[in-house]
């Protein structure tokens, strides 16, 4: 007996497909899905001239259930569309390749605005570039992909979406990643508390030299094939900076409110197109749960034996709060919040973490504090994100506590540090970009290496002045890493600051006017801005070697200074977590990973370290409240005689870019 095929619609398409499949297999017609669909159906096939969002959300509803794949055919725009194939169970369906189409589009507001009209109302009478050639290469494609799904085959349209040009009958396959916000096919788990423990893995590392537990090679193979498309795809978009002193490639991660570019930079466009890549999963990780549903909600008072105190990670003032228009109100613990779990290395246990803390696009414009991506990090094992969220917690509250105290922190010299990719990639930044490039040791009390660099120009125009940071383990790449950021930004701030120079001169009289993050760097783009940084500029009377700094010893790889490599990432990490447990600072992880990206064997956490300082962009935004290490630890590594006290700290926007 030959399969049953159910067609659902009318039109060219449908008439066209039907008369085809009926030389080989039963083929049963209907307008809609209003009697339902015979269960003895082996495919359905749901095919319109037009766009009909109305009839693809019926059969989301009604196919699945009744366990019967679907295959959707029509026309929109001027576009013809084949899939996805749905099946019964599996992610992936209709309604998440529409989303991803939708938000890989130009104008996906107003493409969203039609899709929810159309679903509601009905479709498309007739789309105006659906000509019967064009229809009839639809259904050629159409009738071929439904007999290799009634023959038992894999579909070409599993996870992907034909889409083919109307005017050229040009056709191409798209793949698409399941949603798993999607209303119809996702299987969100509950957050718990039993999911959240940490339990550490044996990491091995790629070489003894490395700190990473994946190889480019290895991700080169996934990465680009599974998340970057121009119409499809997860990132959407790439361009190459052909001026940037070194290679600088950006994707767009693409948002309903805007799109918000992600960059690579390194010594290849390859190998930055894929860190790029990263830094976009890793962006959409952090804004809000992809992976787990958000399910506590309660007061600070009524979970406070299991949960974080929000004001240890630092709030704002009582005058920034009770500044007019303030988007924040001061934390209080009778308040109802939501709270996800994460892992406390110090207490060894699950803990309530508010979720605008885990997550900085959940509490923006509302809550208690401005939280950013400060923390969060990706990497190709969870013990490499946690390493890598740490170093970048410690990266920037380095910079902070250096700004804050106007520590006179020592500068020296990269070049004795003897490392000959080091020493070319200083030299290019400053033969190409026209900067002199000036390196310190903002090193704190838990050891880890971190570094201050500043660049500062040559040329009459321009900006001035630019600040960067890095921080890690090694601290020729902690030095890299700084030297890689000011690539990023020394060529591409000058056209931004002769454009909207009196902004920012007024933002320098007036530093509430800071309300960007690219605000902070562009201010000290000034040359009057120079005289705030004078405290490092003019505190160093002698340039140190990099030995004299780092004690680091030739040839040596540091899982801490002056220590020799390891084979396992996570024994690198373990010695970082003991550290902070002797100057009793807790590690706090959120597990932030998504299904998109474990699919590849990815995560995604945040880092929150309470007591050290948070990254803020927008001088009002300032987090210090709470916290009182960037009073004492001045004062432990020698740059004061007594602590500080507020009023002493600098009172100016950072220049943190």
């Amino acid at each position: 007996m030959s399969p049953t095929v159910v067609i659902v619609g009318e039109g060219v398409l449908t008439d066209c497909v039907g008369r085809e499949l009926a030389t080989g297999f039963e083929v049963v017609r209907q307008l809609d899905f209003e009697g339902g669909v015979s269960e003895s159906a082996s495919l359905a096939l749901v095919l319109h001239d037009a766009w009909h969002p109305y009839m693809h959300q019926k059969a989301e509803e009604v196919l699945p259930p009744a366990g019967i794949p679907w295959l959707r055919g029509f026309v929109s725009f001027g576009e013809g569309v084949i899939g996805p194939l749905v099946r019964p169970g599996i992610q992936g369906c209709s309604r998440c390749a529409d989303t991803r189409r939708l938000m890989a589009g130009r104008e996906r507001r107003e493409i969203l605005k039609l899709q929810q009209r159309l679903a509601a109302q009905g479709g498309v009478p007739q789309d105006a570039w659906a000509s019967r050639t064009g229809l009839l290469q639809v259904a050629h494609l159409l009738v071929a992909e439904a007999r290799r799904v009634l023959q038992g085959r894999s579909g070409h349209s599993e996870g992907r979406v034909f889409l083919i040009n109307m005017g050229t009958l040009e056709s191409k396959l798209h793949l698409f990643l399941p949603d798993p916000l999607c209303p119809v096919c996702s299987r969100m788990p509950d957050d718990s508390s039993s999911a959240a423990a940490i339990g550490l893995q044996p990491s091995p590392k790629i070489s003894v030299n490395s700190y990473r537990s994946r190889s480019i090679e290895e991700l080169n193979k996934v990465l680009a094939h599974d998340y970057l498309d121009y119409r499809t795809g997860f990132l959407n978009g790439k361009m190459l900076n052909l001026q940037a002193p070194f290679a600088d490639v950006s994707v767009n991660l693409p948002m309903l409110a805007e799109d918000v570019g992600t960059a690579g930079r390194s010594n290849s466009y390859a190998v930055s197109e894929l860190t790029a890549i990263l830094e976009g999963l890793e962006r959409s990780c952090g804004l809000a749960p992809r992976g787990k549903r958000t399910v506590v909600y309660d007061s600070f008072r009524n979970l406070a034996d299991q949960a974080l105190d929000p004001v240890k990670i630092g709030v704002h003032t009582k005058e920034q709060y009770a500044r007019p228009g303030y988007p924040y109100k001061p934390f209080d613990p009778d308040q109802p919040l939501d709270w996800v779990w994460g892992y406390s290395f110090l207490q060894e246990r699950p803990i309530l973490v508010p979720e605008q803390l885990a997550y900085y696009s959940v509490g923006c414009g509302k809550g208690y504090v401005a939280e950013t991506s400060n923390g969060c990090a990706l990497g190709g094992s969870l013990e490499e994100s946690i390493f890598y969220g740490i170093l970048e917690v410690v990266e920037r509250d380095a910079f902070l506590m250096t700004w804050y105290a106007q520590l006179t922190i020592p500068r020296f010299d990269p070049y004795s540090a003897n490392d000959q990719e080091l020493n070319l990639m200083i030299d290019r930044l400053q033969a190409v970009a026209g900067y002199d490039v000036y390196f310190y040791n903002s090193t704190m009390e838990n050891g880890i290496p971190s570094v201050w660099a500043m660049a500062i120009n040559r040329k009459q125009t321009g900006a001035n002045l630019i600040c960067a940071a890095g921080a890690h383990p090694d601290p020729v790449r902690a030095v890299k890493g700084a030297v890689h950021e000011l690539a990023g930004l020394v060529l591409t701030l000058d056209e931004k600051l002769d454009a909207n120079r009196e902004a920012y001169v007024r933002m320098f009289h007036d530093s509430s006017l800071l309300r960007q993050m690219e605000d902070h760097s562009l201010l000290y783009s000034l040359p009057e801005a120079q005289e705030r940084l004078q405290f490092l500029l003019d505190g160093n009377d002698r340039l140190l070697t990099f030995d004299e700094e780092f004690k680091r010893k030739a040839g040596q790889q540091t899982g801490q200074p002056g220590q020799p490599g390891k084979a396992d990432l996570t024994d690198d990490l373990k010695d970082i977590l003991q550290m902070f447990r002797r100057l009793d600072l807790d590690v706090i992880v959120v597990d932030q990973t998504s299904p998109e990206t474990i699919r590849n064997g990815l995560h995604c956490v945040k880092v929150l370290i309470p007591g050290m300082l948070p990254m803020t962009f927008g001088h009002h935004f300032t987090r210090v409240t709470g916290l009182e290490r960037v009073l004492r630890v001045p004062m432990e590594l020698g740059y004061v005689k007594q602590p500080l006290t507020i009023e002493q700290l600098n009172p100016h926007p950072h220049p943190f870019p």
